[in-house]
């Protein structure tokens, strides 16, 4: 492919955007570039500050749990409140947990504030997810979810390599540099994004309130959600029983890095390229093929027996996961109603919180009864299962129609501009 046409390929997609995607896209994207908690919080609190390992995963499961707390209390917080005051809510929250976490020593307050840092952390997500849907044409939201996507990878791949030379200097250092971080995006969020939460008119006031209940007797959409957790599953093991399993081989943390460090360079790479690929093909078969692809990249673990052949089954994950996560994100925007984003969102979100708490225990316990081999064997067959759920849950899918309520205009009726303009401009 000549210059020239990747330039072409390149500008399309991100054209068509409004300019206030790519605000959002730069408070993600600084958001992700300040990362550092989830890092290196183990090593923190077993290096530094001398606890357990066990302390150091009682930690970590109450940062997550905080997350499943927050998931839907996010979701209720963006319907009710707006997504622009659930953004700057939870911003300012994360950066006050996260500054305030690097100067408690006590054990029970940093488990305590742990868990708050992961609730205040987690519950912008609903609010992201539901304002992208808000601004972004439905022929474009799977380009714009993608973007986004790419933009938290690229800035975990540069943060990831940074915590390592800040923590080196000062862990303390670290935290203060993410709650700063974090204020940036507060900013951008206060001066650049107005309100996106659609009003309603009185057509759509006359219907039934959306509440939790509503999301919960939905059952096709939390059949999606009971899906997504099964990938989610699959997914966790790049984290959980991958490095577990590959220690037990007799593998070291620096070839289990090497491995896994494919996922991110190739997500990086290819995001955009596929998406461009996959934007306007059915949901369906992208869906069902992201889930076989993703249980049997992990099934063919089970016969790696290099570095080299671990990295070919991270490329078969993580092809998975490229095509499954605008394409779910996308799926979720369509079964939601307008005036119920925030709470479906939130739905969502809780399927993947849930799987980061129940992964490691499920990947412990099978490795330690039956082995790794079983544990990979699993996730072909969880795969499979959801495969076969997206096909026979998507047979009727409906298309998308027109929403009965009205937007701001700031949001919708903002020209489309260059990324380079808006971004750099930050």
């Amino acid at each position: 492919m000549s210059l020239v046409s990747l330039r072409r390929a390149a500008r399309e997609s991100v054209s068509g955007l409004p300019r206030e995607f790519w605000w959002l896209w730069t408070s993600t994207l600084v958001n992700r570039l300040g990362a550092f908690v989830a890092t290196f919080m183990a090593l923190y609190l077993t290096l530094d500050r001398g606890y357990s390992a066990s302390y150091a995963g009682l930690v970590a499961s109450l940062h997550g749990l905080g997350g499943v707390v927050s998931s839907l209390g996010g979701g209720v917080m963006t319907d009710r409140l707006g997504r622009r005051p659930t953004l700057l809510i939870s911003q300012l929250s994360t950066a006050f947990a996260v500054a305030l976490l690097g100067f408690v020593h006590d054990p029970v307050a940093i488990a305590a504030v742990a868990f708050l840092v992961g609730m205040a952390s987690n519950a912008s997500r609903p609010a992201v997810q539901a304002m992208m849907a808000d601004i972004v044409r439905p022929e474009d939201r799977v380009r714009a979810f993608s973007l986004n996507y790419w933009a938290i990878n690229l800035g975990f791949a540069v943060s990831s390599m940074a915590a390592g030379f800040i923590a080196e200097f000062s862990y303390l250092a670290g935290f203060l540099i993410e709650a700063g971080m974090t204020l940036v995006c507060a900013v951008v969020v206060f001066v650049k994004l107005p309100e996106s939460r659609p009003v309603l008119t009185d057509k759509a006031a006359a219907e039934p309130a959306v509440g939790l209940g509503t999301v919960l007797r939905d059952g096709r959409f939390m059949s999606v959600v009971g899906l997504s957790f099964l990938v989610a599953l699959v997914f966790q093991q790049g984290s959980v029983g991958l490095p577990v399993a590959m220690g037990e081989a007799g593998f070291t943390p620096a070839d289990y890095g090497m491995a896994v460090a494919v996922n991110g360079f190739l997500i990086v790479a290819l995001q955009i390229p596929v998406t461009r690929f996959i934007e306007h093909r059915d949901p369906k078969r992208l869906l069902v093929v992201s889930s076989l692809l993703a249980g049997y990249g992990f099934g063919l673990t089970a016969f790696a027996g290099s570095v080299g052949v671990f990295a070919l089954t991270v490329c078969v994950w993580t092809l998975a996961e490229i095509v499954n996560a605008p394409t779910q994100t996308g799926l979720v925007v369509r079964l939601s109603p307008v005036h119920g984003r925030g709470r479906y969102q939130g739905m969502y979100t809780l399927s993947w919180s849930l799987a980061a708490l129940v992964a490691p225990l499920m990947s412990g316990l099978v490795i330690d009864r039956f082995g790794a081999e079983w544990l990979w064997g699993l996730c072909a067959v969880v795969g499979t299962a959801a495969g076969l759920g997206y096909a026979m849950l998507m047979r009727s899918l409906p298309a998308e129609e027109p929403s009965f309520v009205e937007t701001p205009a700031a949001p919708s009726a903002a020209p489309p501009v260059s990324p380079a303009t808006e971004v750099g401009a930050a």
